[in-house]
């Protein structure tokens, strides 16, 4: 059998696990003899990493595929979209990653951004959106957004973190700097389970994280969430303020996780991984896991979402420029 037509029983299969005969096993599973390797451009333990791996055991549970999750950090994410951007178009890889690797990353690393956002990869769906969260040390004397603003005042240069130079906390936290007429300074890291590693160890007095990594550390009190960039606020978190709420409605902000290709793979491919997406998302694993998480789960068609990719990637260009932000 030749390869497109065994990646074809492979998406089929996972297009149809979601009825129920396959749910009970009367329909044989089929002979998949290719790893299909699913590229995360952060460390193991980050948001990226645990969606990744939640939609992973999904696909491998409905198509009974090898499904591996190859972690590639470096240079904020962006190494993992390049890999996949000179990646072959048969199927045997895709990438999962945040929006600001396409969107933001091009336009702050212009020279060294080695992928055109638009042209080599081929859009399959986002996966899920979610909201960033303000977080400091539990010990920290501030307790409020807005006594953190008047210690940042105070101290005169403060760092704070994000998971990426370039990425959307990086630019959330440089917007909320600007609001307050404060100095922060940008500590990037590679990956949100360092940044909250070391918010936890003291090592840092705040962090600008994905509201899911620091959510299950603040629940536990080692970590305190001052607030969150959701437009509401959130069922999980109650008496956790919006920045809309606090005054700062410019620090508003959702992101997605999203599944790619690479450029040239075929309609077909595309539309079967789709389908792999839809059906993942009905599963109770990954409802769960994304409900745990408190992210929002999120489907596009492949050309809904290459406009959404194509319309923001505009947009952050625009604010980068305003902004008069280069990071080389």
């Amino acid at each position: 059998m030749d390869n497109t037509r065994l990646k074809r029983r492979l998406f089929c299969s996972i297009a149809l696990a979601g009825c129920p005969m396959m749910a009970q096993g009367r329909v044989p599973a089929p002979l998949v003899k290719t790893d299909i390797r699913l590229l995360v451009g952060f460390p193991p333990g980050g948001a990226t990493d645990m969606v990744a791996r939640l939609y992973a055991e999904q696909w491998r549970a409905l198509g009974h595929a090898s499904v591996v999750v190859e972690n590639k950090p470096g240079a904020g994410g962006r190494l993992a979209v390049e890999a996949l951007s000179i990646s072959p178009p048969d199927g045997s890889t895709l990438l999962l990653t945040p929006a600001s690797m396409l969107t933001i990353a091009p336009h702050t690393y212009p020279r060294s951004t080695r992928y055109n956002a638009l042209r080599d990869l081929a859009p399959v769906s986002p996966l899920c959106a979610f909201p960033f969260a303000l977080a400091v040390p539990a010990a920290h004397p501030a307790r409020s957004l807005d006594e953190l603003r008047l210690w940042a005042l105070a101290q005169g240069v403060v760092p704070f973190a994000s998971p990426a130079a370039g990425s959307m906390p990086h630019l959330l936290g440089l917007k909320l700097a600007s609001a307050w007429g404060a100095s922060l300074e940008h500590v990037s890291y590679r990956g949100s389970a360092p940044v909250l590693q070391d918010l936890q160890a003291r090592n840092l007095s705040s962090a600008v994280l994905v509201l899911g990594d620091v959510l299950s550390a603040h629940l536990a009190g080692s970590v305190r969430i001052l607030a969150h960039t959701a437009p509401d606020r959130i069922a999980r978190l109650p008496d956790i303020s919006t920045f809309a709420e606090l005054g700062l409605p410019a620090l508003t902000a959702q992101e997605w996780f999203g599944l790619f290709l690479p450029s040239d793979s075929s309609p077909e491919i595309v539309s079967f991984f789709h389908k792999g997406v839809a059906n993942a998302q009905m599963a109770a694993p990954v409802v769960n896991g994304l409900t745990r998480l408190d992210y929002r789960p999120f489907l596009l068609s492949p050309d809904a979402f290459a406009s959404r990719v194509a319309a923001e990637y505009k947009e952050w260009g625009r604010i980068v420029q305003k902004m008069e932000l280069s990071l080389e």
